[in-house]
């Protein structure tokens, strides 16, 4: 789980740190389109601080796999690679435009959250065992 959550860290930091600072850039890099309206840079924005936030999440929790604190870190992490894997599938099964990252992204997500799965389930048979 130390590789899961130390490579979950930093892809969601950069991410996180990508939309911060050019929100439009990496919107436009996925979805292939730059983002429009006043109010969607700022919201970009804060999903970028979101990230981050589980990106430190990972980070703090890396060294500490066998609490039950990274096992929530990691269950956090399903949910979100589930349901962001999911959006930009979607997103990718529409009409284009499509970013060039796009399919990437959705392939990272997938992985990640086949990691996080069998990372969890291995938790809970060493859990039971004991």
């Amino acid at each position: 789980m130390n590789r899961l959550l130390t490579v979950s860290a930093v892809f969601e930091t950069a991410t996180g740190f990508g939309l911060l600072a050019a929100p439009s850039l990496v919107v436009s890099l996925l979805l292939g389109e730059p983002l429009t309206g006043s109010a969607t840079p700022a919201l970009a924005r804060v999903c970028g601080g979101a990230l981050l936030a589980l990106g430190a999440a990972c980070w703090l929790a890396r060294k500490d796999v066998h609490s039950r604190a990274a096992l929530g870190v990691v269950g956090a992490m399903l949910i979100y690679n589930v349901l962001a894997g999911a959006v930009l599938l979607l997103h990718g099964l529409g009409p284009p435009p499509h970013g060039v990252g796009l399919w990437q992204a959705v392939i990272v997500h997938a992985a990640l959250l086949v990691w996080c799965f069998v990372s969890l389930r291995g938790a809970r048979a060493v859990g039971d065992a004991a």
